[in-house]
């Protein structure tokens, strides 16, 4: 009995071996998964919009500052809203794919992971006539099959190196300016959500309120923003 269980273990091991890179940079680098820019510039990130309040609340945040962003879109919601995809794009915003749906990567066989992509770019590319060139998978998560179909695919990879913890239901704008600005340095990749689809119902008004708190410390920091 301890061979197959062995065995079974062992490619289970090997399935999710990326899959901690959010959270321990060595295993990133092992993978080669980016969390942070070569280029000295600050990346402000969002996840899991577009949201009807939610994203029209940080474009005008960001258009007050002249800030460009990057935005992390979910294939069901840019269905759901084309017009605001085509927004964020029109901005000057990059517009990017975090999957067609926000599932867990480890939970997928590769068939479906790679007809998650493909639904996910194809929404994007009817909505906003554009074809995403950069993944970031839900939670941040890859399993070793998926990380390889998003380099077949040839499609940039972008983790994060900073995030504000701002899908919690009892975290306030100023604790997510904190944890994000704080010792913000050159080459930081901050994370946050434009959208509550997947966390506390209203995160994403706490994340409105901080926003401009995050983009004063980087200016303060005599740092530049730039989308991806």
């Amino acid at each position: 009995m301890r061979t197959p269980l062995l065995i079974g273990s062992t490619l289970a091991a090997g399935w999710a071996s990326p899959a901690p890179a959010p959270v321990v940079p060595a295993v990133a680098r092992a993978f080669r998964i980016p969390r942070r820019l070569a280029d000295g510039h600050v990346a402000l990130t969002f996840d899991d919009g577009p949201h009807p309040q939610g994203t029209p609340a940080i474009l005008e945040a960001l258009a007050r500052a002249g800030a460009r962003a990057t935005f992390f879109v979910v294939g069901e919601q840019v269905e759901r809203e084309p017009g605001l995809t085509r927004e964020i794009a029109a901005a000057g915003h990059s517009v990017a794919l975090h999957g067609h749906r926000h599932r867990n990567m480890l939970r997928l066989t590769p068939g479906a992971f790679s007809t998650d992509l493909e639904r996910g770019s194809a929404s994007i590319e009817a909505a906003a006539g554009l074809r995403p060139v950069l993944y970031r998978p839900p939670y941040g998560i890859f399993s070793a099959a998926g990380l390889r179909i998003v380099r077949r695919r040839r499609l940039g990879i972008l983790l994060w190196s900073r995030w504000g913890h701002d899908w919690r239901a009892r975290i306030t704008p100023a604790a997510i300016a904190a944890e994000l600005a704080t010792g913000v340095a050159a080459g930081d990749v901050l994370l946050l959500h434009d959208a509550d689809h997947y966390s506390a119902t209203g995160s994403w008004k706490r994340t409105a309120a901080a926003l401009p708190r995050v983009l004063d410390a980087i200016e303060g920091a005599g740092l530049q923003i730039a989308a991806v």
